[in-house]
Parts: C-alpha cells; structure tokens; sequence
C-alpha cells in the first residue's frame, strides 16, 4: 500500500520547550498517565457528542473504554482508547502544535488563552502539552490513531532527539493507541509496568473518569470441579488451579458529586469521603453543593470528625481534590479554601477553570475568586444551622483552627465571631457563644471582659477578676494561644468593646483619694524597690480579697502573650507591669506601718519582694528565685505562729 509518510525536525526552540515540559511543568513523573487517559476520556467524549447528531458514525463499537496494556519484558506500556480518533491533518495539527508552532508561537497561544479566560485552545485536551508528558518517562513514543469515518490509520512517532515521523498506516478499528518505550528503570523509581503501581496511579488521579479504565490481568483460581481429572481413587491428576488472564476495571467511575443530592446515599457519601481522606471514621457533616448560572460547577465538601493527625506538619497537602470535567487536577489546591478551613476535605469540579499548561497551578482570576467565596459562604451557613451538640464536637476538634480567620480573613470576620465558644466565670464548665454572653449582660453593661491564659482553673480564681465577680459581671476565659490575636483583630462583638480584666483601669471603682494620699510615700518606696521589675506601683480596682496582683496599660502586651512569644523562640523585651496593691487588706496597712515606723528595716526587703513575687504566682507564672520566696514565707509563718503563741504563753523558742 502506498502511502505518504513525512519526517520533520524539531527547532532548537522546541527542544528547550520539551525540556521545559519534561523537568519543569510536572512535580511527579506519573502523571503521564493521568494526562494519557485525560486525553483518551476527551477523545470518548468527543465521540459521544458527535453520535447524537450521527448515529451511524459509531458503527457495532459502542462499548466506550480506556485500556491500559503494560508489558514487563518489552518494557512498554500503551493507552488506547475507542473514542473519535484523528486523521492525518489533525495529528500534523494537533500533536505538532508545539512541534510547529515553536515557543514564541506557544508562549502567545498561552498568553492569548489567558486574556480571553479560558482553558488553553486544544492544547490540554487534544494531544498537546499533556502528550508531550509521556517523554517525562519514555525514550520513544509512538501514537497510532485513526479518525472515525476514515479508512486509513495515522502513525506518529519520536524519540524526542531532534525529528519525528508522520505517515499512514493500517488501523483496525477507531480510536487512539499510544505505545510508551519506557527509559531504563532506576533503583528508586517506580516500575509503570507492574500492575499495582498502574492501579495506585489510577486510583490516586482517575478513579472516576465516566468511562472504565481496564486492565487484563492473571489471576490463579481453582479449576472447576468437574474438570479435574482424577485417578481410579478420585485423587487429582495435576494441578488443581490455572493461571487464567480477565479484563479488570481500575476506576470506580463513580463521580457522585455532579449526581443530585437524592440519587446518593449516606452510606455513598461517607464511603467517598474516607477514600479521598483516608480517614476510617464517617465525617462529622458533608456538603453536596451545585452551582448553576453564567459559571457551574459541582463541590463535594467534607468536615472530618476528628483533627488529622498530621495536621500541623508542614508537608501535609490540603485536603480539597481539584477536577475539571471530572478529570483530576491536583489534591492540594490551596487556593480555594483558607488556612482556617483547612481541615476540610472534598472534591471542586469546574470545567472553566483556567489551567495552566501544566494543570497544577491555577490562574488567581475571578472565577476561582468565586467559587471560593461561595464554598466559604455555605460552609458559615451549614456550621451556623448545626445542632447544638454536633457543633460543640465539631468547634472541640476544630476550634482553634477556626480562629486563625479572625485576624487573616477581614471579609469573613464577623461570621467567624459568632461560631467562636467560650468557658466564662458563669458557665459552669460550658462552651457558650459571644452572642450568649452579649445577651446576658448587665443592663448597663457596655464591655466584654476577658482574660487570657493557660489553664481555665487558674483564670477562674485569678485575683483580677475578684471586684469583676463581686459585682456579678461574667467574664470570658480565653486559654488558646491564638485568643490573643483574635481579641486584637475582632475588637468589638455587637458593638461591645472586648476590655482586658488584667490590663488598664477597669472603671468599676475610684480608690479613696484620702487613702491613695496616705500610701503615697509608701507606694513610692516599693515602686524605687522594685524599679527593674515594674513601671508603677498603684492601689487596685481589681481586688477585693488578694493581696496583690500584676496589671498592664491598655495596650501593653499580655503576661500570657509575652510567654508565647518566649516559647515560640522570638525575641521580645519584658514589659514591665504595674503592681496593683489592695489598700483595704490589713497585711498592706502592717507592712505600711514597719515603713513608716523605721524605713531601714531590712524586713522591707523580703515584704516587697514578696509582694511582687505573690502577684507573679498568683496569676500562675514562676518566681524568678523559688528559694528566697520559700524561706521568706517560712520565716514569716514562724514568726506569726511564735507571736501568737507568746500571747497565749505557750512560745517556742525558735
């Protein structure tokens, strides 16, 4: 048989182009195949579409599929498909796009592509860049290929050196077969003819293209009874099994987010989840959502019942898989969700996307801005309608993470607030929300107070909050770390101001003037004591039966901030405090009066230390020197116990 056949050259350009292709584009040699069955399910569809008008143009070959054929010895692998083919002029044009067109000619189409918003002309879906992938893995690829209607085949081939060949060829049916003579195996490097590295691939990129992905493959099974041959005592003859070679389906197909939410069962839905989470639990809530109108698209998102172990590690991917006409794109595109939503696992599918030549980077343009701004606006709605004890297990796991948004997301802040949960001094241990704080408040009542810590025991009986409790004001109890950026950004919840219980002047009470007056030289003395430790030395609006306590100016930094920002390893000064005394406890008027009465007495010393060292412990923190501050207390207990006890005349000689 006569036919043409044509050998042409690659440019220099291109060569950098494939270069580019092969070592750059694609983070994972395997996507080759990913990209091959792309192709061949964009071929299927392309046929399918083009027999609702031309019945006739799919003949007796109406069982559409994928098949995946490796051979081990010969060290190819080859991806055929049945769908619409190519004739001679469409291999030139398509697969020889970039062959001929060279980079300048490329890089425009790309360039052209993005002004106009959309994916890159045919390149991804018909044999372009995507094709180009297989010589990530293979040292000669050959492309056999015949058009439907056309009577005679097309056959491509290169080793990607410099040139190519085109001419036709004998072809049985329509479709297209790509034959892959793979390069030499390296130690470390995955064998893409073993049939459970094909199947990992395929599960992992994809499980559900619409059409079957097969596969034949050995089994060993038992021979049929009654075909075993036997001796006269109805022993076996031979071997009891056979090696026989069946068709097997790779990928499950099943794309149940573009199904309506009634055509999928709880049971579907779950089952989904854990294959995409690899998690074992059900999730705690899923999200089936369908957009329609000038974009679509479908998402199928999931909120886990429990944190992912691996969730604070730096390598760990998000959990959002990417599609595009149920093609797989990537499984970590962060893009759509945020930091603080990033526990969530699910399935975007957008067949708009705008690509780049690769798949594995998205343009930021407005579409993508939109389907994220939607994603996070059902996600607020189905946390907000939640029951009661569904979202106390979610915001359990979840919480903290939650309010990473209120200081990196301004838009979605307010939203945020109201599904933040808090212990206060009047929750008896419960969670309660902003809005159920807000709505108990006293009548004139213009504040939210709030302290910050570690331990909600030892925030309960902090002494800031003794003259708060006296007047029956609830307090929110803040002990995650990140509650210190959240009260800085948030500021305010329905218009009521967020104020510190442990900083500033709480407002509630002025000191006696005639008693501040007579403290006055006293307070001076232990503020020139104790001058390397605080700026002030003042009577208290926060206590009523403690001693002492440390507080700040408005916008100091926290004792509670300033020990994370020391455990996380930056550097920061130590702020100096003010320390609060209350002028109405007797030990103040004691020590007062040893002042007054010699103001050299070395007892002065250990009072003012220990005052400030009480403050410190008080609020849980450590005493610079334990030691002193144990002797201090012990000696003054002795001698409290040995004056009490001359009184009586019963003292022991100490």
């Amino acid at each position: 048989m006569e036919h043409k056949k044509e050998t042409r050259q690659f440019k220099t350009e291109v060569q950098r182009l494939l270069k580019l292709i092969i070592n750059s584009l694609y983070s994972h040699p395997e996507i080759f195949l990913r990209e091959l069955i792309s192709n061949a399910s964009d071929a299927i569809d392309k046929i399918r579409f083009k027999s609702q008008t031309e019945p006739g143009i799919l003949g007796n070959d109406t069982e559409f599929k994928i098949k995946i054929i490796p051979d081990r010895k010969n060290r190819t692998i080859i991806v055929e498909d049945n769908g619409i083919g190519m004739t001679y002029d469409e291999v030139v044009e398509n697969i020889g796009t970039i062959a001929q067109s060279g980079t300048k000619a490329f890089i425009d189409a790309v360039e052209e592509a993005k002004k106009k918003g959309g994916l890159l002309p045919e390149l991804i879906g018909q044999f372009g860049v995507g094709f180009y992938s297989s010589f990530i893995v293979a040292e000669k690829v050959t492309l056999i290929t015949r058009a439907a209607g056309s009577e005679t085949g097309v056959k491509w081939e290169s080793s990607g050196d410099g040139s190519y060949t085109v001419e036709e060829t004998a072809k049985e049916s329509r479709g297209t077969q790509v034959i892959l003579k793979l390069k030499e195996r390296g130690e470390d490097e995955p064998d893409y003819t073993d049939e459970w590295t094909i199947r990992g691939i395929v599960k992992r990129h994809s499980d559900f293209v619409s059409y079957p992905i097969v596969m034949d493959v050995e089994r060993t099974e038992p021979i049929p009874e009654h075909e075993i041959i036997k001796d006269k005592d109805g022993k076996p003859i031979g071997s009891t099994t056979r090696t026989v070679t069946r068709e097997e389906t790779l990928n499950s197909m099943k794309a149940i987010w573009t199904k309506s939410k009634s055509e999928v069962t709880e049971e579907e839905y779950n089952e989904f989840y854990k294959h995409i989470s690899h998690d074992w639990d059900d999730p705690l809530a899923h999200l089936h959502i369908r957009f329609e109108g000038t974009t679509e698209y479908n998402a199928l998102l999931y909120i886990p019942s429990r944190l992912p172990f691996d969730f604070t590690l730096r390598e760990r991917r998000h959990g959002i898989h990417l599609y595009s006409r149920r093609v797989f794109i990537m499984d970590d595109y962060r893009e759509l969700m945020p930091e603080y939503f990033g526990f969530i696992y699910g399935v975007v599918d957008a067949p708009d996307l705008n690509l780049n030549i690769s798949r594995e980077i998205l343009q930021q343009d407005a579409l993508v801005r939109n389907i994220r701004k939607n994603l996070l606006k059902r996600l607020f709605d189905l946390l907000e309608n939640m029951d009661a004890e569904k979202y106390e297990r979610f915001f359990a796991e979840f919480g903290a993470i939650l309010k990473i948004g209120v200081p990196t997301d301004y838009d979605n802040r307010e939203r945020i607030a109201k599904l933040l949960r808090y212990r206060t001094t009047k929750s008896e241990g419960k969670l309660v929300s902003l809005k159920d704080y807000v709505d108990r408040m006293k009548p004139d009542q213009e504040e939210i107070y709030y302290i910050t810590g570690e331990n909600p025991f030892t925030l309960m009986n902090s002494p800031h909050l003794e003259r708060l409790k006296e007047r029956d004001l609830e307090v929110v109890l803040m002990t995650d770390p990140i509650d210190e950026w959240v009260v800085q950004h948030l500021r305010q919840f329905e218009n009521k101001k967020f104020t510190s219980a442990e900083k500033g002047d709480l407002g509630l009470d002025k000191p006696d003037e005639r008693k501040t007056d007579q403290f006055g030289e006293f307070f001076s003395f232990l503020k020139e004591e104790l001058k390397d430790k605080v700026k002030d030395v003042k009577p208290s609006t926060h206590l009523k039966d403690s001693l002492s306590c440390l507080t700040g100016e408005a916008y100091d930094m926290s004792a509670y901030l300033e020990k994370i920002m020391r455990a996380t390893g930056q550097k920061t000064e130590p702020v100096k405090r003010v320390l609060e005394l209350n002028v109405d406890h007797p030990a103040i008027a004691n020590i007062k009066f040893v002042f007054e009465k010699n103001r050299t007495d070395p007892l002065l010393k250990d009072y003012t230390q220990l005052l400030y060292d009480m403050a410190v412990v008080a609020e849980g923190g450590k005493v610079e020197d334990p030691s002193r501050f144990s002797r201090t207390i012990g000696r003054i207990m002795a001698e409290a116990i040995t004056a009490e006890e001359l009184m009586s005349g019963e003292a022991i000689e100490v």
